[in-house]
């Protein structure tokens, strides 16, 4: 484990009428999912109002993006069609726009999806297959201009070759379709899947060779938020597994990510404020 990243990467990210300064501190996503099956906090949300008062609550803790899902993503979750997905996400979109004043992000592959949340202000895509599930996704994005958060997925937990040399291979393909379809570089962010496509001893190998993706150039997100690896080793459900989470994202700010995305914004915020203090040098909460 190489824990000596120097933390020189300096990236301006712009996500419509905001900025994220990627490298000055590590930015906290704040996870907002309307799905009534997510692993975590399936059904907690369901419903506007409950949604929309919890994204305030996010972001009165101090989460710097809301990131919004309308369709589970765990192991053996049931399939929603484009129509049913936009139904779940749209409305809270629209209202958080007007009421945050922070980025808003959607977690989708589906590329009817994004434009329509895109067209109603959101300001950013979260892919968890990379541009790789929906040929249609990149230029989508590419025509609204907005950051897109890649992914590293797969069907299956095998690998042909190392892990983290066919989770470089995979998100460089990405990058690519990304390039291609008119994405520009400074809108492309990268994220290991930690969870999907794994086994929890392979997210674990992982977490401990994250300081390998530097070396593809691009910010880095890192989402291990009560994560079933996690309640592997604590023997915990998944609300209770807080400290372990922590744990991880003080790893990956050391390997060097530039945001982590969380369930528990309050607590993961003030691990992160004193390992930005060790570890960037970052005196901005110190007064």
């Amino acid at each position: 484990m190489n824990c000596k990243y120097n933390f020189s990467r300096k990236v301006n990210v712009s996500c419509k009428e905001y900025t994220l300064n990627l490298g000055s501190k590590t930015y906290i996503m704040g996870i907002l999912n309307v799905t009534p099956d997510s692993f975590s906090d399936g059904g907690d949300f369901i419903g506007l109002e409950k949604a929309i008062h919890h994204a305030k609550e996010m972001v009165a803790q101090g989460a710097d993006i809301i990131d919004i899902g309308g369709e589970s993503t765990r192991p053996g979750h049931m399939e929603v069609s484009p129509h049913e997905e936009i139904e779940r996400v749209l409305p809270i979109v629209e209202r958080l726009i007007k009421e945050v004043h922070v980025p808003i992000s959607v977690d989708t592959s589906k590329a009817l999806v994004a434009q329509a949340v895109l067209e109603s202000g959101a300001h950013m895509i979260n892919d968890i297959w990379g541009l790789q599930k929906d040929p249609d996704m990149a230029k989508i994005v590419a025509k609204h201009d907005v950051p897109i958060i890649i992914m590293h997925n797969q069907d299956g937990t095998e690998y042909k070759k190392d892990i983290m040399e066919d989770i470089i291979d995979f998100l460089k393909i990405s990058i690519d379709i990304a390039l291609d379809a008119g994405i520009k570089k400074e809108k492309i962010i990268l994220d290991p899947g930690i969870g999907f496509g794994k086994t929890p001893t392979q997210n674990i190998h992982v977490l401990s060779r994250l300081d390998e993706l530097n070396s593809l150039g691009y910010p880095l997100l890192l989402g291990t938020s009560r994560k079933s690896m996690i309640g592997k080793i604590l023997d915990l459900p998944p609300k209770e597994r807080v400290e372990g989470t922590i744990a991880t994202s003080v790893m990956g700010i050391m390997h060097g990510m530039d945001i982590l995305r969380v369930h528990d914004v309050t607590e993961n915020l003030r691990a992160t404020k004193v390992a930005d203090a060790v570890l960037r040098g970052t005196t901005l909460w110190i007064k």
